[in-house]
């Protein structure tokens, strides 16, 4: 199991990685620049997502036994932001294990980087993806989408590319806010249906496992290979 970073030490790294955002940052925020999008998370309030109490009420350790996050592992971060999960996934994974972290945003990579090797984690490694494909690696056992999908314009072929990077038995976790109120989260408009992440998942080849309510302000969806997908991943390798 990983383990945790004091409290104290949190929130070191999070005024460090605000300082560190508010340096890089150009005017706007940066991305990759064939994909331009006009809803993404502005890296200078990166300090909204770091909240001494996410750790209590986004439960990463039972999201990441659901998704069967182990020792050894590879697995992503899609939409990583400047790493809340990253981190952790790299802790469950371990030195046997790699994280790739995604993001179209240089700005929070480059606070990526700076947080694990403020934390001597060497298993994580950054990619700069687009709106459309976060440009991972084959063979990936799990992949992981936290508070991102309001931002995606085509999800579809987002997830798409997704599956592709996907193990036949890899498993993908899709984590949002739902739409009934409370919670440190987004306005209502900008949350997401559960039925709607369903319906662009099953469009990019991809079968509902699980359907989780577990966490308190939010749900996750939990994706496989349809089997026709499983064989073409097979075929293409």
């Amino acid at each position: 199991m990983p383990r945790h970073v004091p409290a104290r030490t949190s929130l070191s790294v999070v005024a460090a990685l605000l300082v560190l955002l508010t340096t890089l940052s150009p005017p706007g925020p940066a991305m990759a620049q064939d994909q331009p999008h006009a809803r993404l998370f502005p890296p200078d309030d990166i300090g909204i997502l770091e909240a001494p109490d996410r750790d209590m009420w986004q439960r990463p350790n039972e999201i990441m036994d659901v998704l069967n996050i182990a020792d050894g592992s590879v697995v992503a971060d899609v939409g990583a932001a400047a790493g809340w999960f990253t981190v952790r996934l790299a802790r469950r994974v371990g030195p046997n294990g790699l994280v790739f972290a995604e993001d179209i945003q240089q700005p929070m990579l480059d606070a990526i980087a700076y947080r694990v090797s403020h934390e001597g984690l060497d298993n994580v490694v950054n990619v700069l993806g687009t709106a459309e494909d976060p440009r991972l690696p084959a063979d990936l056992d799990a992949v992981l989408i936290v508070d991102v999908y309001a931002e995606v314009e085509d999800p579809v072929s987002l997830l798409t590319n997704v599956a592709a990077a996907l193990k036949p038995q890899g498993r993908l976790g899709i984590v949002d806010f739902t739409r009934d109120g409370g919670g440190p989260g987004p306005e209502m408009e900008r949350r997401v249906e559960a039925k709607n992440v369903i319906r662009d998942a099953q469009a990019a080849g991809l079968s509902l496992l699980s359907h989780e309510t577990f966490l308190t302000y939010q749900f996750l969806l939990v994706f496989g290979l349809e089997p026709a997908t499983a064989r073409q991943v097979q075929t293409t390798r």
